[in-house]
C-alpha cells in the first residue's frame, strides 16, 4: 500500500479497481481543512486520461507493470506473431489489440509488450521508424524548394504524406507516435 503522500509521476496504482499511471500530480493546501492531491492518470488497459482529486494520506495498493522485448515475425491473417527476444516463446496478438501501430510492423520490427501483473495489456514500438516507400506519384524538378506534400504508400502498405521529392524505393523515417515524415535516409 502507497499513501497520497509517496506519489510521483510513472507510478502505476489501483483506483477504483481500475489500473492507472500517475502523469501528472500537485500537492494543494486549501484555506480550510485538510490537504488534498491533484492527480492526473491514465488508465492502463484502455489509455484514456481522467484527473481526480484525493484526500491527504489516502491509501492505495501498486501494480506491478513490466517491458519485454519483442520481435515481429510474421503476420498470418489478423494475427501477428512476435518472439520473446530471452525465451524465443511466440506471441501471437490481434489486429484489434494492435491498433494503429499495425501500420509500421514489418519483419524484425523490435517492441516492448508491457505487462500488468502477467497480463499483455499493450505494445510500443520505437517512436522512430525506417520504412520504404512502396507507391507514390513522381514529383518534378524543383519539387525540394517548397513545402507542399503528396500522399505515398509504405512498404507494409501505410499511406503517409511525404514531400514531393520523395520517390518510390526511398527510405524514410516515420515517427510511429503521430505518422508523420520525419526525414529522407
Amino acid at each position: 500500500m502507497i499513501s497520497t503522500s509517496d506519489f510521483r509521476n510513472g507510478l502505476n496504482i489501483l483506483v477504483d479497481g481500475e489500473p492507472y499511471q500517475i502523469t501528472w500530480f500537485q500537492n494543494h493546501k486549501p484555506g480550510k481543512g485538510g490537504a488534498i492531491m491533484r492527480v492526473k492518470l491514465r488508465h492502463l488497459k484502455k489509455g484514456g486520461n481522467i484527473e481526480r482529486t484525493f484526500k491527504s494520506g489516502e491509501k492505495f495498493e501498486t501494480l506491478s507493470v513490466s517491458r519485454q522485448k519483442k520481435q515481429f515475425l510474421y503476420k498470418e491473417g489478423d494475427n501477428f506473431n512476435f518472439m520473446d527476444m530471452n525465451t524465443y516463446e511466440q506471441l501471437s496478438v490481434s489486429l484489434e489489440f494492435l491498433g494503429k501501430m499495425a501500420n509500421y510492423l514489418k519483419e524484425s520490427t523490435e517492441v516492448e509488450a508491457i505487462y500488468l501483473e502477467n497480463e499483455l495489456i499493450g505494445m510500443e514500438l520505437p517512436i522512430i521508424i525506417e520504412m520504404t516507400i512502396a507507391e507514390t506519384e513522381h514529383g518534378i524538378k524543383g519539387d525540394s524548394v517548397s513545402n507542399l506534400t503528396k500522399m505515398a504508400k509504405l512498404e507494409t502498405g501505410a499511406d503517409i504524406r511525404v514531400p514531393l521529392f520523395i520517390k518510390k524505393g526511398d527510405k524514410i523515417k516515420v515517427d510511429t507516435r503521430n505518422g508523420e515524415y520525419v526525414e529522407r535516409m
